[in-house]
């Protein structure tokens, strides 16, 4: 159970959420599954994001009920002191109430039995789509056995509902204590990161035999030391050639002196997650063309940055960033200027593709992914359509999202160079990206990643440290 946010402001989350359901309406929303790793072991259990979001409960097999009128209603795992010298303390029904808010709390055994009576009489069952395997045939059994009762005067819900059309939306705007638990996972990260920088450097001064595992050991470390319960992913952690390599993961390969390292790493923190990216010299001196891609994507975040504040759209960010990467891709000679042309032509024919093949950001909140539309809501209905001038795809563009304050999204632009016809051997192998996490602000943006610079000179001087 999380501690570090207040139950009533759960509560108040499920009464908003009750508000959206209707008066005669019902949600279900089950946390995720135990999974098996290996014969007797299970993966380290993390709860679902949405029923986290309306409960702050962390235990494994629950569910939550609320209904229209605003009654919420959990069915967890009974008291059992047995099973808790094995797998640990269970709150219990009889404790949830008070501890959790609920207005009911029942044994999880009692689930299949209660349903189809909650069921009864109600016009339409919210639950989340697509989220819970086998979730839609569980229901679909509950109203079986609601209609098995329509001679004797029960009605059956007529319809079913995304919930996660209603809950979107609401994480999608952090409140200020959601805020404050992505800025401590950030200082906690940015500190894995400075750690990890300044790790690779005094090695490889001190002759030592340096890979890519090492570095993923100091992330992890800085990431428990400060609290954090997981990572929130996967950490990259990609040296040399590797960094070309999108969703490269830590493995064995070596640190050496001469070559990039690209860290792309996060702590959660109580549910939530923090996403960053840097690029540094494996020595701690950026060589020529390293500094000169590397100029190209700080300036391009900078541009990114600059465009993210109330008012504009989503893709602002993107559009800013592409600019800048193709300018300094024409400039330092990854594009032929004879062949492509001007920076327009460029971002028309979308020739930067061959070196920043993503997009410059995504939601985060509590996955790294988070939930929420990239579409404006109130202009859904206008669509346009374009060729894409790579694929040939016939592409339908929506307006993209009004940003707001209390949104909180990365801004990662990136240049990674394979070898290819025509592209400067000095750049080869050479893949670059630096990210930051900003919360949208009434003036502009809140950089809440910025613990772990990002100037060349200024991790220059940090690895020298």
């Amino acid at each position: 159970m999380n501690t570090s946010v207040p139950n009533t402001l759960y509560a108040q989350r499920r009464a908003r959420m009750a508000e959206k359901l209707g008066p005669n309406g019902i949600a279900l929303i089950p946390t995720a599954l135990e999974r098996p790793r290996n014969r007797d072991s299970d993966f380290l259990f993390r709860h679902d994001s949405y029923f986290y979001y309306l409960t702050g409960f962390t235990e494994p097999n629950a569910w939550l009920v609320v209904t229209g009128d605003g009654r919420s209603r959990l069915f967890c795992q009974p008291k059992d002191l047995e099973r808790e010298i094995w797998d640990g303390y269970r709150l219990g029904p009889e404790a949830a109430v008070g501890a959790l808010q609920m207005d009911e709390a029942y044994p999880i055994g009692e689930l299949d039995a209660q349903l189809p009576k909650l069921l009864e009489n109600r016009n339409v069952v919210w639950f989340p789509f697509a989220i819970h395997a086998g979730l839609e045939a569980r229901v679909g059994g509950w109203l079986n056995a609601v209609r098995a009762r329509v001679r004797y005067g029960a009605l059956c819900p007529e319809s079913q509902r995304d919930l996660c059309t209603v809950l979107d939306e609401m994480r999608l705007i952090k409140d200020a204590q959601e805020q404050d638990i992505m800025r401590r996972a950030s200082a906690i990260s940015a500190r894995a990161h400075i750690r990890a920088m300044q790790t690779s450097a005094r090695m490889l001064r001190a002759g030592q035999d340096v890979r890519e595992y090492h570095l993923d050991a100091e992330l992890l470390h800085e990431f428990r030391a400060g609290g954090s319960q997981y990572p929130a992913y996967g950490s990259i952690v990609a040296a040399g050639a590797n960094a070309c390599v999108l969703h490269y993961r830590a493995d064995a390969a070596p640190v050496r002196a001469g070559e990039l390292v690209l860290i792309d790493a996060g702590c959660e923190l109580d549910g939530y997650a923090s996403d960053i990216t840097r690029t540094f010299p494996a020595d701690g001196t950026f060589t020529g063309p390293q500094r000169a891609l590397y100029d190209i994507v700080l300036a391009a975040n900078e541009a990114a940055v600059a465009a993210t504040r109330p008012g504009a759209r989503f893709t602002d960010p993107h559009d800013a960033a592409v600019r800048v990467l193709a300018q300094g891709m024409l400039d330092v000679g990854l594009l032929d200027k004879a062949k492509v042309g001007s920076v327009d032509d460029v971002i028309a024919s979308r020739a930067y593709f061959a070196f920043y093949m993503h997009r410059t950001g995504h939601w985060l909140g509590m996955d790294v992914h988070d939930c929420g539309s990239y579409v404006e809501p109130s202009e859904v209905g206008t669509v346009s359509e374009r060729k894409d001038p790579l694929s040939g795809e016939i592409i339908k563009d929506r307006p993209s999202r009004i940003l707001q304050p209390g949104m909180v999204l990365t801004i990662e632009p990136g240049i990674y160079v394979r070898p290819g016809e025509g592209v400067p051997e000095a750049f080869h192998h050479i893949g670059i990206r630096i990210e930051d996490d900003a919360i949208v602000t009434p003036g502009g943006c809140e950089l809440i990643t910025r613990g772990v610079p990002v100037k060349a000179d200024e991790i220059e001087a940090l690895m020298r440290g």
